[in-house]
C-alpha cells in the first residue's frame, strides 16, 4: 500500500451534549474532499479517542468511509492499552472500511513498555490484523518514544508498512528511513512543523493537525517539495510553524477546533475533561491565523 501524501487527523465533532454530531462530520468531510488529501486519519490523537467508547470509535470510522470518496485512504486509529483489545479494535475497524490502522504505543504501565514488550505487542497485532499496520510514536501524549531499534525490527514484518512519527526528532526520523526498506516501509511526519525536513530526509508525507484548517497550504508544501521548488517549500514551511504550534502544543485540540470554526468548518466543543479555550486564547488563535484569512 502506498501511503504517500497528506492526511488530516480529523477531530471528532461533538455537540453541546458531547454526543457525536454526524451531520457536522459529513459537512466537514465534504469540504475536505475538495482538498488533494491522500486520505483521512480517523481516531488519531486529535480525534479524542481516549474519551470514546469502542462502539463510537468504530462507528466514526464507518461514517467517514461513507462520506469520503473511494479513492481516499482511511487510516483508523486502533490503539488500546491491551494487545487483545487492540487486535479486536483493528479487526472491527477494518470490517467497516479502514484501509489501514494506526497503532499508538500502550502507555499506562510505562515501566513495562520495554523494547521487547512493544515489539511483541505490535507483532501480535500485525499477525492478526486483516489490513496493514502503521506504527505510531507520539511521546508528547504517551510519554513513550517508540525505540528506533524496535521500529527497525518491526519494519521487517510483512503487515507493518510504516511509521507516523510525532516526536519531531529529525535525526531519528532520518535514521529510521535510512535503516528500513525503502519503498515498502514508509514514514509519515506527525506534524506540519517538521514536514519539510522529514520530506527532505525521505518521508513520504505527513499526518498533520494543521491540515484540518490549512489543508491546501500543507498539501502545497508537499507538492513544492515533490517538484523540487525548495525555496518556495521552505518559505511555506516557515509560514506554517506558528499556526501549527497554535493547534498543537500551544492550545491543543480546543485550539484546533477554534481554528476550524474561524475557517468555516465545524469544530464544536471538546469532550470532558478537556476544557474550551478562554476568550483571550481564542483571540490568540485568531491573531495567529489572521494572515491566512
Amino acid at each position: 500500500m502506498d501511503i504517500s501524501g497528506i492526511y488530516p487527523p480529523i477531530p471528532t465533532p461533538f455537540n453541546e451534549k458531547e454526543d457525536i454530531d454526524y451531520e457536522k462530520l459529513k459537512e466537514n468531510v465534504e469540504k475536505w474532499n475538495e482538498i488533494p488529501f491522500k486520505g483521512y486519519v480517523v481516531q488519531g490523537s486529535n480525534g479524542e479517542f481516549a474519551y470514546m467508547d469502542s462502539d463510537e470509535r468504530i462507528d466514526l470510522v464507518k461514517k467517514v468511509r461513507e462520506f469520503a470518496p473511494k479513492e481516499k485512504l482511511i487510516i483508523a486509529g486502533a490503539a488500546c492499552e491491551g494487545t487483545n483489545q487492540t487486535i479486536s479494535m483493528a479487526q472491527n475497524m477494518a470490517s467497516v472500511g479502514a484501509d489501514a490502522v494506526l497503532v499508538a504505543t500502550p502507555c499506562f504501565y510505562k515501566a513495562g513498555m520495554t523494547k521487547e514488550a512493544l515489539e511483541r505487542h505490535y507483532t501480535k497485532v500485525a499477525d492478526s490484523c486483516p489490513v496493514p499496520v502503521i506504527l505510531y510514536s507520539v511521546p508528547a501524549n504517551t510519554g513513550i518514544d517508540l525505540p528506533e531499534e524496535a521500529i527497525v525490527n518491526l519494519s521487517r514484518h510483512p503487515n507493518i508498512i510504516g511509521l507516523k512519527d510525532s516526536g519531531g526528532n529529525i535525526t531519528k526520523i532520518g535514521s529510521v528511513i535510512h535503516r528500513t526498506l525503502k519503498g515498502r516501509f514508509q514514514v509519515l511526519a506527525g506534524s506540519a512543523s517538521f514536514l519539510y525536513a522529514s520530506l527532505s530526509l525521505g518521508a513520504v508525507g505527513g499526518v498533520c493537525a494543521l491540515a484540518n484548517v490549512l489543508g491546501k497550504e500543507v498539501c502545497k508544501l508537499a507538492e513544492l517539495h515533490r517538484t523540487g521548488d525548495h525555496e518556495k517549500a521552505k518559505e511555506m514551511q516557515h509560514k506554517l510553524i506558528l499556526p501549527n504550534t497554535a493547534v498543537t502544543s500551544r492550545h491543543g485540540i480546543a485550539g484546533l477546533k477554534t481554528a476550524m470554526e474561524i475557517f468555516g468548518y465545524y469544530g464544536g466543543p471538546t469532550r470532558s475533561p478537556l476544557l474550551p479555550l478562554k476568550q483571550e486564547q481564542i483571540e490568540d488563535v485568531r491573531q495567529i491565523f489572521e494572515p491566512f484569512l
